[in-house]
């Protein structure tokens, strides 16, 4: 099962001024190349005046996907440096664009570089970057005596409940993230004396954004 990545959720866009070149840098959130092109188009569309349109991104969970461009710029200068901040933060599913409007004066190989790369750093600062992480629903069957006992359990590790019923007994389905589901188990079985009944469901991909728990439709490797 694939490990924690970080990814764009929500797109941003942020901007810096170097020499009185402006560098505007537009996140976005990709789940394929045809998304990632057709956004490139769209903001080269939009900034169609400008002196330059750099582009960089990166798809899937092990960055199975990249491509970089320095849309003329020195060779080295703006792309690979953009995507070399999105590998080195470890943010997939993202395309970045960052438009430079020349401020007449140049700023060099080591500039550009820095420029480039600081500019992709300000948009993921205004974007909304969230954790993917593999996770197991655990159905937790249990008295009144235990639920007590159950809720301190998660709630020591932040486990989100997906839905909660009360009856004569509480049913609560728990979504539990990979690495700690044995010892949640274990510390549920050992406080309810093996009374509360656990089963665990189909492993998927979740994340938290404000309290809420999101679910991904995806194949979990």
């Amino acid at each position: 099962m694939s490990e924690s990545y970080s990814f764009t959720y929500i797109g941003g866009i942020g901007e810096i001024t170097e020499k009185k070149s402006r560098f505007i840098a537009t996140v976005e959130p990709v789940k394929s190349e045809e998304d990632a092109l057709a956004f490139i188009e769209r903001i080269r569309r939009q900034y169609w005046d400008a002196s330059h349109n750099c582009t960089a991104f990166t798809i899937g969970n092990n960055h199975q996907l990249t491509r970089c461009s320095d849309d003329r710029e020195p060779a080295g200068t703006a792309g690979r440096p953009m995507l070399d901040v999105l590998l080195g933060e470890n943010i997939h599913d993202t395309a970045v664009v960052v438009t430079r409007y020349f401020g007449g004066t140049l700023l060099g190989t080591g500039g550009l570089v820095r420029a480039y790369s600081a500019a992709v750093r300000e948009g993921l600062r205004q974007a909304v970057i969230l954790d993917k992480r593999p996770g197991i629903p655990l159905t937790i069957h249990t008295d009144y005596n235990g639920i007590g006992k159950i809720q301190y359990i998660l709630s020591q590790d932040k486990i989100p409940i997906l839905r909660s019923e009360y009856t004569d007994s509480v049913l609560l389905e728990a979504l539990v993230p990979v690495s700690l589901l044995k010892a949640i188990t274990s510390s549920i079985t050992e406080s309810t004396s093996g009374q509360a009944l656990l089963k665990a469901g189909a492993p998927c991909l979740y994340a938290l954004s404000d309290g809420k728990t999101l679910l991904f439709e995806e194949e979990v490797i």
